[in-house]
């Protein structure tokens, strides 16, 4: 019977997915093209038109530009489903997806996040920014019954896509959307403050091979460690030199090991800084518990809204892992959990469709019916709008880390500390789930129950009393820590985490039954920030053992309410394996080619005029 079962809930799954590519067969004719760039490259282009369309029913062009493939190949085969959503697939849309250059079916040579050139001079400097335009530029004159608006859209790679795009500066480009986009390697994705993600290990593959041709297969093989348990894989691998044995021809490997600190080769690759006046529209999309890129949304809402303030720039941040806000779950959880019902299609219908129905549909003026952020109260399970973000009625408050384990607003009266012992051969896990920590995106840690680390001598633990009211953090949390080690360099980590009360039930939908969230903690954001960069990013400076010192950082943008009978713990840690590579807590010039002989115990003290100032909205 249960076999039964499964093979009839196979059935239906792939009647629903045939439906689906039969609604883009009978709805939209497609048509493969090569789009010619300035320099002379071609860039593989498959483009569906809507079949009623006509010169009395125009419509505009929705663009995908990718790293991961257009397929399905051929102009007889179809995808399941067309555009950001089902809903703008069935409302109409032209929609185009790229090849970007290097990759796949696309001649040129591939980049990991190209470098843009702010003054180009000449048809052969050429960065995503130029291939943006002269695809938009092909599209509005060779597409037949287009409306002359084009409309971007991209998650993760394909969002750092839409993210360059914007600076194409193109007149028909009327709306952005990068959602998880990249805006800095350096911070964001493989790094984080410089620390590497060693949880990206297995990716190489995908991001380090030249292909030697146009073609539909991949050209590059996946590491096959034989094993399901990173965590054991990557500490028996031992110092990252070691993995030369994997990637020693790998370009991508080799230009990261090479490059520890954020010298030209990063900084050139940095979005950020190209940022001045804006043309399109634009509506960053990111979700609170994306493992990938958090980063990116919030640093470019950010930064475009000091460098242009007049520009239509709106940021959406919902309970989503990476991209997930793409697909309807029903039952709308992360990890152990449950935010509520049917939350992306919300996003979907009420904010994303409406967003580009205005732009390449409607008149086009400021006035969408959207707010200047649409965030999602992750405490109270809640969307809120904001006129601004972060809140202007936000309050900066500090919390103290206490040398009892007190984490309290006022500063302590006398001096104190907790010093613990940091093992670089015994790291702490980053999440009792090892079935994720291989592949791209370990997805659950985020918001994962904090007990496993907490009750572990290398971790330090901070909490209140049970709070007498809800408590609102909304917006930016900083973390200023004074710390001292008695080794030349260390990695802090600071995780902010949400104590649920003792009578917590469980909810329906929690995909492990032995959880409880009876006392549960649960992740609500936390950052690392290597020592070797307090200072610089670009010219890393040991530690001097036993000096107290001042390491401060982000920790990003949340908007969680902490419920009455709850708590607000801080723990402070100087490992997450294999999510952060370990640092060997001696300075080296160049970490990625620390000898074993370099990783050492060293014991680190964390001093209780430490604080976290966050924003609390009244």
């Amino acid at each position: 019977m249960k076999k039964f079962i499964t093979l009839l809930l196979l059935s239906c799954s792939c009647t629903i997915l045939l439906a689906q590519s039969d609604y883009v067969k009978d709805h939209y004719t497609k048509k493969d093209v090569y789009i010619t760039m300035r320099d002379g490259i071609k860039l593989f282009t498959s483009i569906y038109t809507p079949k009623d369309a006509s010169p009395q029913n125009k419509y505009p062009i929705m663009m995908q530009r990718t790293c991961y493939s257009v397929a399905p190949y051929g102009e007889t085969k179809y995808p399941n489903r067309l555009g950001p959503s089902e809903y703008m697939m069935k409302e109409g849309y032209i929609f185009v997806y790229q090849d970007v250059r290097g990759r796949w079916k696309s001649e040129g040579t591939w980049t990991n996040m190209t470098p843009e050139i702010d003054n180009k001079k000449g048809k052969n400097e050429v960065d995503e920014a130029s291939d943006t335009y002269d695809t938009i530029d092909w599209l509005i004159k060779n597409v037949v019954d287009n409306n002359g608006r084009v409309g971007q859209w991209g998650i993760s790679y394909p969002g750092f896509y839409t993210a360059a795009g914007i600076l194409s500066n193109h007149p028909a480009l009327k709306a952005s959307s990068p959602q998880a986009p990249i805006s800095d390697f350096f911070f964001d994705d493989f790094h984080h403050n410089g620390a590497f993600l060693e949880s990206y290990f297995f990716t190489y593959p995908v991001f380090g091979v030249q292909k030697t041709d146009t073609t539909t297969k991949a050209w590059y093989t996946t590491l096959k460690p034989g094993t399901r348990d990173g965590y054991q894989f990557l500490l028996d691998m031992g110092p990252l030199k070691n993995a030369d044995q994997y990637y020693h021809d790998n370009f991508f490997w080799q230009e990261t090991i090479n490059h520890p600190n954020y010298d030209e080769f990063w900084q050139k690759r940095g979005l950020l800084k190209h940022y001045g006046k804006v043309k399109p529209a634009i509506m960053l999309v990111g979700g609170w518990y994306d493992a990938e890129d958090l980063t990116g949304p919030l640093a470019i809402h950010r930064t475009i809204e000091k460098t242009d303030p007049d520009a239509y720039n709106t940021i959406v941040e919902g309970p989503f892992g990476h991209g997930r806000w793409s697909r309807e779950t029903g039952h709308t959880m992360h990890s152990n959990v449950y935010f509520g019902d049917s939350i992306a299609t919300f996003y979907q219908k009420n904010i994303e469709a409406k967003f580009f129905y205005h732009f390449l549909k409607g008149n086009g003026d400021k006035n969408s019916g959207l707010p200047n952020a649409y965030m999602y109260n992750t405490g109270k399970k809640e969307w809120e709008t904001f006129d601004k973000w972060p809140a202007v009625n936000a309050v900066h408050q500090q919390f103290y880390l206490g040398a009892d384990g007190t984490l309290a607003g006022n500063k302590p009266s006398t001096d104190g500390s907790v010093s613990f012992v940091s093992d670089p051969m015994k790291p702490v896990p980053y999440t009792e789930d090892n079935t994720t920590t291989m592949g791209f995106t370990p997805h659950n840690y985020m918001s994962e129950d904090q007990r496993f680390a907490g009750r572990r001598t290398d971790v330090l633990v901070y909490e209140t009393d049970v709070l007498k009211d809800d408590v609102t953090l909304g917006g930016e949390i900083m973390a200023h820590l004074k710390v001292a080690t008695t080794g030349t360099d260390a990695d802090w980590i600071v995780k902010l985490i949400d104590v649920y009360p003792p009578d917590e039930p469980n909810n329906a939908y929690m995909p492990n039954k032995n959880i409880i969230l009876s006392n549960y903690w649960q992740m609500v954001r936390s950052e690392i920030m290597p020592a070797r960069f307090r200072d610089s990013f670009e010219k890393p400076e040991a530690m001097v053992p036993g000096l107290k010192t001042d390491v401060n950082f982000r920790l990003q943008d949340v908007l969680h309410t902490f419920k009455k009978g709850h708590r607000i713990m801080i723990q402070v840690q100087s490992t997450a394996f294999p999510l952060f590579a370990r640092n060997p807590q001696k300075f080296v010039d160049n970490p990625y080619k620390a000898d074993q002989s370099d990783y050492i115990k060293a014991t680190h003290t964390v001093y209780n005029d430490s604080f976290i100032d966050v924003e609390v909205l009244k």
